[in-house]
């Protein structure tokens, strides 16, 4: 079935507390703030709606102030998406990553400065690491079709419909693989974060079939835990909703994805991140970075391309750099 231990993430999604309860406040932070900029939004245009000679008037202004207001929280986390990705994200990666190496890390509040002090060192500024990820991110979407998708795993002569939908959920399976390569650059300590999500997504690739399979079970499992996770915020998310003007009951729908999503990003991402990465280092243990899977994507992604530009215009960004060898 799967290669990853679920006991060994669960262990240090505890050992790294500080940055699971960091994440609650942040992601839940973010829900209280569609909350409260929706609830505001319907009161205004309730207000408002009561200046209409419309007799649905202010039931159809509530409404419309609550798209606005949680609108405008989505256009602010949206501007804040890189701040999330250096401090919250990157950060606990580090501290997974050096877990899993067997490496002690603080416990405590420490932890996350000393989390921070790592990606630092990898990465100076934040939108180095976020445009990484957006390239790494696009390089990956090209990796499913080098693959010959599920046909490379269960080839079914004249089923075309249920491929073409076995496909989509592998390419929604990859929704990590960002994350593991930033793990993986933090792992060997590169002064070349470019060069060194290159040779990851290299390496990935040239995996491909093994972690596709193992990414696969976890997004089955992820899948139905969120799902049991929205349907359990259905409830909270309805009362809340109830005590707010207008017709906002079509909102508890929408306020329980929110609701799940904040779960979701608190705590179920670091445990696919940290079983993915069990996977990935185990897998590449020992390999180097095939040039022959280097021209395959550099064909197919335009991303990858431009991630190999950027690699190459680096410090150390020669063919495979100081680090082509994984520990």
């Amino acid at each position: 079935m799967w290669d990853f231990d679920i006991g060994r993430s669960v262990s240090i999604m505890m050992r790294t507390w500080p940055f699971i309860v960091f994440r609650m406040i942040v992601y839940f932070g973010i829900t209280l703030a569609y909350i409260v900029a929706t609830g505001t939004g319907a009161s205004v245009g309730y207000g408002v709606g009561h200046i209409s000679t419309d007799p649905d008037g202010p039931m159809s202004f509530a409404l419309w102030g609550g798209v606005v207001g949680f609108g405008a929280v989505s256009i602010a986390v949206y501007w804040i998406r890189e701040y999330i990705l250096y401090v919250v994200k990157a950060g606990h990666i580090a501290v997974m990553v050096h877990l899993i190496d067997g490496r002690d890390v603080p416990d405590g509040q420490n932890q996350i400065a000393y989390a921070r002090k790592v990606v630092t060192e990898r990465f100076a500024e934040a939108n180095i690491l976020f445009v990484v990820d957006q390239l790494v991110k696009g390089a990956i979407r090209a990796i499913t079709g080098l693959l010959g998708g599920i046909a490379a795993f269960l080839p079914i002569p004249g089923l075309s419909g249920l491929v073409s939908f076995i496909n989509t959920v592998i390419r929604l399976s990859l929704t990590y693989v960002d994350e593991i390569i930033l793990g993986y650059n933090i792992r060997i300590n590169s002064s070349s974060p470019f060069e060194t999500a290159r040779q990851g997504v290299v390496l990935y690739a040239q995996n491909g079939k093994t972690m596709v399979k193992n990414a696969v079970w976890l997004a089955v499992i992820m899948w139905g835990v969120s799902f049991v996770i929205f349907l359990l915020m259905l409830a909270p998310a309805g009362a809340i909703l109830f005590i707010m003007p207008g017709q906002l009951a079509g909102w508890a729908f929408v306020l329980a994805i929110v609701f799940a999503w904040a779960f979701k990003a608190a705590f179920i991402e670091p445990f696919a991140i940290a079983c993915l990465m069990q996977v990935y280092f185990k897998t590449i243990a020992g390999q180097v970075p095939d040039p022959a899977w280097d021209i395959r994507l550099a064909e197919a992604s335009s991303k990858f391309r431009e991630l190999k530009d950027k690699a190459l215009a680096s410090f150390g960004g020669s063919r495979w750099g100081t680090a082509g060898a994984t520990r």
